[in-house]
Order: C-alpha cells, then structure tokens, then sequence
C-alpha cells in the first residue's frame, strides 16, 4: 500500500465563513460548492466548523420559540462545533483517519502556521484508497449496521432512528421489504423540505370526494402533509455483491460522487460499504 500525507489530497482554497453570519448562507455554500462542511471564522480565526450534519439535525429539534426564526436570521455560532481539531498537512493518511475515528467526525481542517490551508475529508479518503493495491473484499470491510425505513416515515423519525444508531444513511423499503432508495443526511441538507422557517416545509394533498352521481369527483379540501423518506430519498439504488473488490468499490463511490452503497446478495440486503469503512480501515494501516 501506498502512504501518502494529507496536503496530496486535502481540498484548496477553502470556503469558510464567519460565525454571526446565517445559516441559510452555510448551506448556500454548501450547495453551490458540493461540500459537507464549512470552517466557521472570527477575525480571521478558525472558532468553530459547522456541517451538514448540524444542519439537518434542526429539521427535527423541538426547539424552544428563540430558535425558530428564519435561518436567514440564525447565525452559524448558534449551531456550530467550537474548538474544531485540525491536522496539519504533513500528517499521514493514517493518522487523519485515526482521528476521524476517535472524535466519531468525517473531516478535518487543515492548518499550517495558525491558517487553514485546506480540508480533508471522507471523501478524500474514499479516494486515498481507490489508489491501493490490495486484495480485500467488500464483504470483509463492510457494515452489518444498517438502519432500514419505510418509504411513508417521516423525515423527523427518519433523523431520530440516525441519531440513535450513530449514522447517515437510511435504506428505504416498499411494504413488500423490497430497498427501493436512499436517504443520507446530505440529502436532506440540499433538499426543499427546509423552509425559511427553518422548520419541516410540508407538501399539500388534494383530499376528494367520492364519486357524485353525477360521475365527477369534487374537491373537497388541501391538507398539508409532513415530508417524508419516498420524498427525499435517491434512486435506483447502486449495490455491491459482497464479492467485489473494496478498492474497485471505491473507484465506483469516487467516480459516482456517493459515500456508500448497499452490499446484496441473493437480493438481500446483508451489509453496507461506504467511507466510513473505508476509514476505518485506512486507520489501521501503519
């Protein structure tokens, strides 16, 4: 394998953004440059880094009435992390994956001399490894922790089940239990179910009456409806069969711009391979 330090695939320039600037201008950024985080800065210090992850988790907060104005009003520092761990662009692959790992993040401000030069991030590290030659399977990095919902679940029970299982991704089912979509948490940050309220938007039904004798159908009123997974999810869904080659996987998740994809076998679902395997197994390597 090939150890190579983080400033040959960390990401330059990077965006940033001040901490008493809004939310709505985060995930701006966010959608016009495909990123999944933003370093937060005070007079030119790095104070905080806000992702898509702090995002989203709004949607579905219970939140008191002094957190429910627009998100064009909510500045970044109400929902960033403070104190953000960096890594400085001499470091290995290695040792930005261990603390990846050890701090439960997907990635890292890069700092050189108190500046942020860079970031790194899972998906630099999908492709860090789409450049080994190695022999494992995806069945021996995989996943078993998969978190399934039904396509009518609500985007805030959606969120509450990712919260509890510690993940980011959710495979959606038919009722006949066949996966028919994908709902990640950069789905749900670059999706119109957040309102300028910073609240659910929900979608409006036309509820009709039964037939008239007549023939005609009338209509009988417009109910709003809460978002849910069939809503926001992606598809077709992508799958790997355990039997693939993890780096050639990896080549398909770098090329395809995705995080993970189900692994299938029998057309069962038995596993999932995404960035977070991958860096998992990058910080073991020595």
């Amino acid at each position: 394998m090939i150890i190579k330090k983080v400033k040959d695939y960390m990401s330059t320039p990077v965006n940033v953004i001040e901490r008493n600037e809004p939310i709505q201008r985060a995930r701006n950024l966010m959608f016009k440059y495909s990123i999944g985080r933003l370093p937060v800065m005070d007079n030119g210090k790095l104070v905080g880094i806000v992702t898509k992850y702090d995002i989203t988790n709004r949607i579905s907060q219970a939140a008191p009435e002094w957190r429910r104005r627009p998100i064009d009003k909510v500045p970044i520092q109400v929902v960033m992390t403070e104190k953000p761990i960096t890594i400085f662009p001499d470091a290995t692959m290695p040792q930005a994956a261990e603390l990846m790992i050890e701090n439960d993040i997907s990635g890292l401000p890069v700092e050189k001399d108190g500046e942020i030069v860079g970031v790194i991030t899972s998906r630099d590290m999908v492709r860090h490894f789409s450049e080994q030659d190695i022999s494992s399977t995806v069945q021996e990095l995989m996943s078993k922790n998969i978190l399934n919902v039904h396509r009518h679940h609500t985007i805030s029970h959606v969120l509450e089940e990712m919260n509890v299982q510690g993940i980011s991704r959710a495979l959606v089912y038919e009722d006949n239990r066949t996966p028919v979509g994908i709902v990640t948490r950069s789905g749900l940050t670059f999706s119109d179910i957040m309102g300028p309220k910073d609240d659910m938007e929900t979608k409006n039904i036309k509820m009709t009456r039964k037939e008239s004798t007549a023939g005609r159908k009338q209509n009988r009123y417009v109910r709003q409806m809460p978002f849910v997974a069939e809503d926001v999810m992606t598809s077709p869904i992508l799958s790997l069969t355990p039997e693939t080659n993890a780096v050639e996987a990896s080549k398909t998740l770098a090329e395809k711009h995705i995080i993970g994809m189900p692994v299938v076998k029998d057309n069962d679902v038995v596993g999932y391979f995404s960035a977070d395997e991958i860096i998992a197994e990058i910080g073991r390597w020595k």
